[in-house]
């Protein structure tokens, strides 16, 4: 089985150079040619352009920032799409939007090749230590077929029906992760300005019913969990960019659907004021820094 894997950023080249490591045959493009390079040294092959890799490739894996560079990069003359082999399958790690999907999918279809929508959760650590969390939309028969990629790449991997329906898990996730820490943030900004220190509210908190994952595992303030971006100065980890696209990614959605999502969209508007304070690539756990009224 040849692998064809586009977009060797933050994410993608960790993913790509864990396929490598664990004996796949890989072949990469990005724009960026020293990211080629970097995964030429771990054992993948050069490509000079996606269409070499649509061409060569039983299975094609894009890990791209948008919705828009994933588009370009399937459809068109020069597309993927345009020039695979009949029964290739293309697995979509980007976050783009559930309609987009679902149309490339249909798409992909028509060109006699299958598609899986499998974005991930779990960051830059995630992705370099190989336990990223897929959650995969499409055929299960496909998803069957792809799961010692997954396997490669990450430990914790969910069919969540069909196409689509792997990029409507990521967005609620996220969601929900953006409300949580803004949650998360508040409560200690509070507790500290009530005249409990960081660890003190942090050890009662993780052992009471506010008890949640960006509390435990990714507190946004320096001390209680060695790990989290808060003891590295909000390096990241999972970019305020990056959130700020998914919480979009998910009032979209909602809109579409006639859904109401009032904490959604207020975690949008504080990740907005975020970005714009020029924070974009900081951690997305900063958004204390906005809380705390310490933007510098």
């Amino acid at each position: 089985m040849k692998i064809g894997f586009i977009g060797l950023g933050h994410m993608g080249a960790p993913m790509a150079t864990n396929l490598c490591q664990k004996g796949f045959d890989v072949t990469v493009f990005d724009l960026v040619p020293q990211a080629i390079e970097t995964l030429v040294t771990v054992g993948a092959t050069a490509a000079l352009t996606i269409t070499s890799i649509a061409q060569c490739c039983d299975v094609i894996i894009t890990m791209l920032p948008q919705g828009e560079h994933v588009e370009a990069v399937c459809t068109g003359d020069n597309g993927l799409f345009a020039h695979a082999k009949p029964g290739t399958l293309f697995i979509d790690c980007s976050s783009i939007a559930v309609d987009m999907t679902r149309q490339l999918a249909k798409l992909a279809i028509s060109k006699d090749c299958s598609h899986l929508d499998a974005p991930v959760s779990g960051g830059m650590i995630g992705a370099i230590n190989g336990t990223l969390t897929f959650m995969v939309g499409g055929e299960l028969s496909d998803f069957t077929r792809a799961m010692c990629l997954f396997e490669a790449m990450g430990i914790h991997i969910f069919h969540a029906g069909g196409h689509g329906n792997g990029q409507a898990a990521k967005i609620c996730n996220n969601m929900l992760l953006g409300i949580s820490m803004i949650g998360t943030s508040e409560a200690f900004v509070l507790a500290n300005k009530l005249g409990l220190d960081n660890q003190t509210f942090f050890d009662i908190a993780s052992n009471a019913s506010g008890q949640c994952w960006s509390m435990t595992h990714y507190c946004p303030v320096p001390g209680p969990v060695p790990t989290s971006p808060a003891n590295h100065a909000h390096q990241p980890g999972f970019t305020t960019a990056m959130m700020l696209k998914d919480l979009r990614l998910s009032q979209t959605a909602a809109a579409q659907v006639g859904v109401s999502t009032p904490l959604g969209a207020s975690a949008m508007a504080l990740y907005t004021l975020l970005n714009n304070h020029g924070l974009a690539q900081t951690d997305f756990s900063a958004i204390i820094k906005l809380l705390q009224g310490d933007l510098k």
